[in-house]
């Protein structure tokens, strides 16, 4: 079984779409603001056709069986660099996982960064999503800060 990580192409988006439910069901009990029925986080096509962006795939003969997408974004004024890189739309299928998939995505996205001299890169994950907190810890993410809210009855 060899694994393959390249570039997502335009007429797989039915794919991605069906890779984008499946994170946003994972998701979903950790988020109660989440929108009940399908709702999309991305905008796969755009990402897939930015310059600013890389969308990967990683796939086994002829099937796409996980994905990632890093995209280039501007700081804050007060942070350390002026531009970070964002991780997003992780995702390896139930039957694959376990078998390093992630982590071959994670350092081809890094190294798609570090060809672009950016420095730093970002993701986000829930904080009670144990199993992605011990992977990305492992690849050598550290926590930075802790969203927290408030829903107040009107």
């Amino acid at each position: 079984m060899e694994v393959k990580i390249r570039q997502a192409q335009e007429h797989e988006i039915n794919v991605l779409l069906e890779f984008e439910q499946g994170i946003v069901a994972a998701e979903r009990p950790y988020d109660s603001t989440l929108k009940e029925g399908e709702i999309h986080y991305y905008d796969l096509l755009e990402l897939i056709k930015s310059s600013h962006a890389e969308v990967l795939v990683a796939t086994i003969g002829d099937q796409i069986v996980g994905s990632g997408y890093a995209k280039i974004m501007a700081a804050k004024p007060f942070q350390k660099y002026a531009q970070y890189v964002h991780l997003g739309f992780m995702y390896v299928r139930p039957d694959y996982r376990g078998q390093g998939i992630n982590k071959l995505i994670l350092e081809a996205l890094i190294n798609w960064a570090k060809h672009r001299n950016i420095s730093e890169v970002r993701l986000q994950v829930y904080d009670q999503n144990d199993s992605a907190i011990i992977a990305y810890s492992k690849a050598g993410f550290k926590p930075n800060l802790l969203e927290m809210r408030l829903e107040i009855e009107l």
